[in-house]
């Protein structure tokens, strides 16, 4: 027997120079590991995380070292409402840095997107509640990258520090 699926689209908020990493996990444990993983990973990162519980009493926890970082991880959370999800604001650190110990996180089961650009989630929501189907991250390619593109590319890395020649 079907039911009803009721899909939109869901702005993820933030300011420009915010990273945002958003995810499905499946314990509420994941506050404290994704907590601790930014912490060790990046001292001096600041960070607001958010989980949307989808059990129990279905709240969504909170976790972070910045209160206004903490508040836009929350006030994001309570419209995506997809259960087991969570996102992860960054500030003074890049996803990069984080990424690949998040993803070892035991209970963490998909990362949808690990961005600065704007990104909208996909939603579907049934009776039962709410899921992320994808996410829109940035937009449309405009063309194709030629000699300029490719040295703006490396040179931009080698500002960041992430290719040495």
């Amino acid at each position: 027997m079907s039911e009803p699926v009721e899909f939109m689209v869901v702005k993820i908020h933030k300011p420009e120079d915010v990273n945002v990493i958003l995810g499905q996990s499946h314990f509420i444990k994941t506050v404290e590991d994704i907590s601790e993983t930014v912490v060790s990973a990046v001292p001096g990162a600041k960070f607001g995380l958010a989980f949307c519980e989808s059990s129990g009493d279905c709240l969504i926890r909170l976790d972070g070292n910045d209160s206004d970082l903490v508040a836009l991880a929350r006030d994001n959370a309570r419209v995506i409402g997809a259960g087991h999800s969570f996102i992860l604001f960054l500030r003074d650190c890049y996803p990069i840095n984080v990424l690949n110990a998040i993803k070892m996180i035991q209970e963490v089961c998909t990362i949808y997107c690990a961005t600065a650009n704007a990104a909208d989630v996909i939603i579907a929501e049934s009776a039962q509640g709410r899921g992320i189907l994808g996410v829109i991250d940035g937009q449309k390619p405009k063309g194709v990258e030629g000699p300029e593109g490719v040295a703006w590319r490396t040179g931009l890395l080698r500002q960041f520090g992430y290719k040495r020649r």
